[in-house]
């Protein structure tokens, strides 16, 4: 079929609604495309690469974690979930913080269990049905500058590297400590550079600090 002289194809836009040659009415939904694309082949840590988070931690910000309870973030991170303190209060047994830097995130997870610290480590591994990321290095005890004793195990394989740590989040008699809700702090990088970011992890993890006892 031809178009008579004079006159445009159906499909043809002016070229005001036009952009390097697409159609701007198109190029929205293409764009969407795109990123579903994106995010189904290579998965969410290129979707952090391809939408920047414009919620970086700036000096003097510190982390909810529910009950009183606080953590102060590396300074340059990006708070990709969670709230500071502050704002929305957050839930000690409901608890879910993400912090991400270049290839590296740094997540916090609450919840209730009865038991001590180095028992709730052992029954995430279990649950989830991996030890951590290739060959787990030696369990080992850490007390945070709050007096919080936890539990920390790092690893390391061509998958990545890691470090899991596990509180209780109360000090004081055993009692108190296994009664009381589990934090799992959970460290992953690419291969081979958990190294340059290991001073932000070991400074959070020993500002971990739980609330008042009542």
């Amino acid at each position: 079929m031809t178009t008579p002289v004079g006159e445009h194809p159906q499909d043809w836009g002016p070229a005001r609604r036009r952009w390097f040659g697409l159609d701007r009415r198109t190029l929205g939904p293409a764009l969407v495309v795109l990123l579903v694309g994106v995010l189904l082949i290579y998965g969410w840590p290129a979707l952090n690469t391809v939408v920047p988070w414009h919620n970086e931690i700036k000096p003097g910000d510190v982390l909810d974690l529910g009950d009183s309870a606080t953590a102060v973030p590396p300074v340059g991170w990006q708070l990709e979930d969670g709230v500071l303190t502050g704002t929305a209060g957050a839930s000690p047994e409901a608890l879910k913080v993400v912090l991400v830097k270049g290839g590296a995130t740094i997540e916090l997870r609450g919840t209730a269990y009865s038991g001590t610290a180095e028992e709730f480590l052992t029954q995430v591994q279990r649950a989830e049905g991996v030890a951590g990321p290739g060959v787990l290095g030696p369990r080992a005890a850490l007390t945070t500058g709050a007096g919080l004793v936890g539990v920390v195990q790092a690893g390391r394989g061509p998958g990545g590297d890691g470090l899991d740590a596990a509180f209780k989040m109360a000090v004081g008699n055993d009692e108190d400590a296994r009664a009381a809700p589990a934090l799992l702090v959970r460290v992953r990088t690419a291969p081979g550079q958990f190294e340059q970011y290991r001073g932000d992890v070991t400074a959070l993890l020993h500002s971990i600090a739980p609330g008042p006892r009542p």
